[in-house]
C-alpha cells in the first residue's frame, strides 16, 4: 500500500468497502495516541499479535490502575512472544512511583492446547478441531525472557508459571490482581481463568478478554461465568474482537 498514491488507496478503500469490508485509514486511530504510547507500539509491535487498537487499551489500563491506586499484580494468560507484558511493563515503568507489582505470565509455552466443541470461529463457524491448532503460536520461555529483557522493570517482577491454565491456576496464582488479560482463546481455558483469578481481581480492575469476538469458545466462557454470577456487566470493545471490562466497586469476588 505504501507505494500507491492517496488518491490510489482511496480508490481501493472505497472498492473494498462495496464489498462489505470495512476499512479504516491508520491515521484515524492513531489520532488518540500519545508519543509515549507510540514509541512502546514501536518497541513491542514484533512481538505480539493483539492489535495496536488492544495494544493502546491495555496501556490505558495500566495507566488507570495505578493512577487510581487499584491494588494488586498484572497477570496474563496466553502471553505468546511476551510482547503484551513488555508493553504493560513499559508503561508501569513511566507511570509508577512504588515498583510492587508483579507481572505473572502464565503459558505453556509449547503453543496452543487441544481445542474442545465450543471452539470456533466466530465469523466462519469453522470447527477449531478440523484445523488440527494444537501447538500453534508456540514460544518456549527463554524467547519470552529474551522479549522481556527489553523491559527497565526488575526482571524479578516477572513470574512465569508453565503449563496448562487449568493445571496451574489450580496451585499458583496471585493474591490480588489490577489487571487481567486473558488470550488463551479456548472455552476451557478462559472459563478456568475467570473461575481462578476473576474473584481476586481488585474492584475497579481491569479484566481484558482478547478474543470475544474472533473465537466461540472464549465469548461463551466469559458470558456463561457472568450469567451464573448473575451480572450483565458492560464489555467495551476495544476492536472487533478486544473486550474490556472495569468490576464494579461492589463485586469483592
Amino acid at each position: 500500500m505504501s507505494d500507491l498514491s492517496r488518491s490510489e488507496q482511496e480508490a481501493l478503500a472505497r472498492r473494498l468497502e462495496d464489498a462489505g469490508w470495512g476499512v479504516v485509514p491508520p491515521e484515524q486511530h492513531q489520532a488518540a495516541w500519545d508519543p509515549s504510547f507510540q514509541n512502546f507500539w514501536d518497541q513491542v509491535r514484533d512481538t505480539t499479535l493483539i492489535s495496536p487498537e488492544r495494544g493502546w487499551a491495555l496501556a490505558e489500563a495500566v495507566r488507570y490502575v495505578i493512577r487510581n491506586n487499584v491494588p494488586g499484580d498484572v497477570a496474563e494468560c496466553g502471553v505468546w512472544r511476551g510482547g503484551a507484558c513488555l508493553l504493560a511493563s513499559l508503561v508501569m515503568a513511566e507511570e509508577e512511583t512504588e515498583p510492587e507489582r508483579t507481572i505473572w505470565l502464565y503459558d505453556t509455552f509449547t503453543g496452543m492446547t487441544a481445542p474442545g466443541s465450543e471452539d470456533r470461529i466466530a465469523s466462519s463457524g469453522q470447527d477449531l478441531a478440523d484445523r488440527n491448532p494444537e501447538g500453534w503460536w508456540a514460544a518456549g520461555v527463554e524467547e519470552v525472557r529474551r522479549t522481556l529483557e527489553r523491559s527497565p522493570l526488575d526482571q524479578r517482577r516477572f513470574r512465569f508459571v508453565p503449563g496448562p491454565v487449568e493445571r496451574t491456576l489450580a496451585e499458583t496464582r496471585p493474591e490480588r490482581l489490577a489487571i487481567l488479560r486473558l488470550d488463551t482463546d479456548w472455552y476451557e481455558s478462559t472459563m478456568a481463568e475467570l473461575e481462578q483469578l476473576y474473584p481476586v481481581l481488585s474492584p475497579g480492575g481491569v479484566l481484558i478478554i482478547d478474543d470475544y469476538g474472533h473465537f466461540t469458545g472464549a465469548r461463551t466462557a466469559v458470558d456463561r461465568y457472568f450469567a451464573r454470577r448473575n451480572e450483565s456487566p458492560l464489555l467495551h470493545r476495544s476492536d472487533y474482537t478486544g473486550r474490556v471490562l472495569v468490576k464494579p466497586g461492589n463485586a469483592s469476588r
